[in-house]
């Protein structure tokens, strides 16, 4: 098989359809979205679909993330980046992963908001599929 048609196998352990997706291809050098439609999907969320249910019920306005930037130290731990969910005032437990080799596109969004003094919380979409609930992150409005 060409090198190019290999999947990746970070992610090989999780069913096809909860493996999450995006692309670096949406961004730009600087790690910011090329659109404001730009979206991640978690990966991980079927062991998480009584917290998404439970958040489903929630205002799609209010759903943020909120998890902190990465310290150095972290970083340098090849672990995955897991998610929660701000809603209203409550923090849900995880609901998912960023995908394999997207961790920094995450990091770097935070880390933007924070500069510009915005609060560092990535909107998100709960979409219900017919393999579960799926967590999209709105990274295009981290613009």
């Amino acid at each position: 098989m060409p090198f190019w048609r290999r999947t990746s196998s970070a992610d090989a352990h999780l069913p096809k359809s909860d493996r999450g997706s995006g692309s670096l291809d949406d961004y730009d050098y600087d790690l910011v979205p090329n659109k404001k439609s730009t979206t991640m999907r978690l990966a991980g969320s079927d062991a998480h679909q009584d917290e998404l249910a439970a958040l489903s019920g929630e205002d799609p306005e209010t759903l943020t993330t909120a998890t902190p930037a990465r310290s150095l130290e972290q970083d340098k731990v090849d672990a995955p980046l897991e998610i929660r969910v701000f809603a209203g005032r409550r923090v849900s437990g995880v609901v998912g992963t960023v995908p394999r080799g997207l961790e920094g596109v995450v990091d770097e969004a935070i880390r933007r908001l924070e500069g510009r003094g915005d609060k560092p919380r990535i909107p998100i979409m709960i979409a219900a599929t017919k393999h579960g609930y799926r967590v999209d992150l709105q990274m295009g409005l981290t613009r």
